[in-house]
């Protein structure tokens, strides 16, 4: 069926995080990654069913949604997975806050490297962990693992490594290649690895697939914590839905201890909709991807021929990240926000004077946003 993502929806008065920022301002919002669609109608309709049941009390996780999950890691990734290593949560930053108290002890090592999502560079803090972080290395195909200095910044503390796999905020999909090395490098240096795969199900490019950091061996799976959720793919996040795979046993316990008294359970309404999500969402998705890869070559047609900036092909997520170092503005942000811009301030994410840019809307938002984009370089 069609699916009209060309529809503006409008967010006012709903409470939206994203739109409320900038509440009765005439400025175009796309800083936080949140997609402008509406859900799929089958999630909808999961969740007036639930509603008209009328009874709302504590709700567990259902063998049936632990079963949709592992045959979805099955068919999609060939990565067989028991139930029983999945340990749901009420979202992925839940979940890495949890990783950094579950590894190690107070004063180790955590490493990542930057840009990345803002809780990877506030997790170990609020552990009582140190962050080590690392920059990436740019070039004009996109960024890169710089193994160099990666392995410069290990120190014998080091006890963990958050990965984001696809890389928010800079679109990477990573290769077999990249991940084995990886592994190796935690393996050798005795490290978990925390795979952050909340992008996983939105890969724009079509010669590219997601590989599960955990699928490549067993000795892999032994040493990683993934953490997935269908909050991006189908645009629920305010649901509060997510899961963590632990296959090793000791890992597990570390988790599911460090989640005692604080971590509530996932609400009858986000595993009502995960549920619909896994088991009729996918057509939605094949439209969605599709619709969103032309926002992309949009971005990246427009923004690659802006002087003054520059930007990087985007293989997986719905942002773009976008280099206005070369403007020498103080402020880049605030800069854009006067022309009527909301975009992310790359300082969050480790890199002062980048911008990141999220194209999940409809076309006539992107096109709109752009102009604006445009309309400010011409004032320089």
């Amino acid at each position: 069926m069609p699916y009209d993502f060309d529809r503006t929806i409008s967010r006012t008065g709903t409470d939206s995080v994203k739109w409320d920022r900038y509440n009765s301002k005439d400025i175009i919002p796309m800083w936080v990654a949140d997609m402008d669609f509406q859900a799929p109608e089958a999630i909808l309709d999961a969740l007036r069913h639930r509603i008209d049941h009328g009874v709302f009390g504590y709700t567990g996780v259902s063998e049936e949604l632990n079963r949709v999950v592992v045959d979805m890691l099955e068919r999609k990734y060939g990565w067989s997975v028991d139930p029983g290593w999945l340990i749901w949560l009420p979202g992925i930053v839940t979940g890495l806050n949890i990783v950094c108290r579950a590894v190690g002890e107070d004063g180790d090592d955590v490493m990542t490297t930057t840009p990345v999502y803002p809780p990877f560079l506030t997790a170990p803090k609020l552990s009582r962990r140190n962050l080590r972080s690392v920059p990436l290395a740019s070039g004009d195909d996109g960024y890169s693992v710089d193994w160099d200095r990666l392995e410069g910044h290990c120190t014998p503390r080091s006890r963990l490594f958050m990965l984001c796999n696809p890389h928010n905020p800079v679109g990477r999909a990573y290769r077999r290649e990249e991940l084995d090395r990886m592994v190796e490098f935690c393996a050798r240096h005795n490290m978990v690895i925390c795979s952050d795969e909340i992008h996983s199900d939105l890969i724009l490019n079509s010669e590219r697939c997601h590989i599960p950091t955990a699928s490549l061996s067993p000795e892999a799976s032994d040493r990683i914590i993934t953490l997935m959720a269908p909050s991006k793919t189908f645009n629920i996040p305010g649901l509060g839905c997510g899961f963590a795979v632990i296959s090793n046993g000791i890992l597990r316990t570390r988790f599911k201890k460090a989640m005692e008294g604080i971590v509530p359970h996932v609400n009858a309404l986000g595993l009502t909709a995960a549920l619909a999500a896994y088991t009729q969402g996918w057509e939605w998705l094949s439209e969605l991807l599709i619709y969103l890869r032309k926002n992309r070559d949009l971005v990246l047609q427009h923004v690659g021929a802006m002087p003054g900036l520059r930007t990087w092909p985007v293989e997986a997520t719905y942002l773009a990240w976008i280099d206005a170092r070369h403007l020498r503005l103080e402020r880049p942000i605030k800069f854009f926000e006067s022309f009527g811009l909301g975009l992310s301030d790359g300082k969050d994410f480790g890199s002062d004077g980048f911008l990141r840019l999220n194209f999940g809307c409809s076309r006539r938002t992107l096109t709109q946003a752009l102009e604006r984009l445009q309309a400010a370089l011409q004032t320089l």
